[in-house]
């Protein structure tokens, strides 16, 4: 299973299995792609609703990339802090949620 541990500044780290890892890789450098793709879009005086429509699809990209993430650390993290006796993440992760919601 992956584990968290703490780094040498005292924030949390969490090992991922390779899957993991390069599933969420792979969806940021598709996010940076887009993100070039709409940089370059202004730089050539794309009409502004082609440039909107590009915007919505990173956004689309970085939702579904977040609710992975999510998803994951719900099912990793969380649970194995629950059966740790650590119930402090509970209040952690809806202090994320409140943070994602907003």
């Amino acid at each position: 299973m992956d584990e968290m541990q703490e780094s040498c500044c005292g924030q949390k780290t969490k090992q991922r299995s390779e899957k993991e890892y390069r599933d969420l890789i792979n969806r940021l450098a598709r996010i940076e792609g887009q993100v070039r793709g709409i940089r370059g879009m202004v730089e050539r005086d794309a009409y502004c609703t082609d440039i909107l429509t590009q915007v919505a699809a990173a956004n689309a990209a970085l939702n579904s990339f977040t609710k992975v993430l999510l998803a994951n650390h719900i099912k990793t993290c969380v649970t194995q802090d629950i059966l740790d006796g650590k119930e402090d993440t509970v209040d952690e992760l809806v202090a994320t949620l409140q943070k994602l919601m907003k």
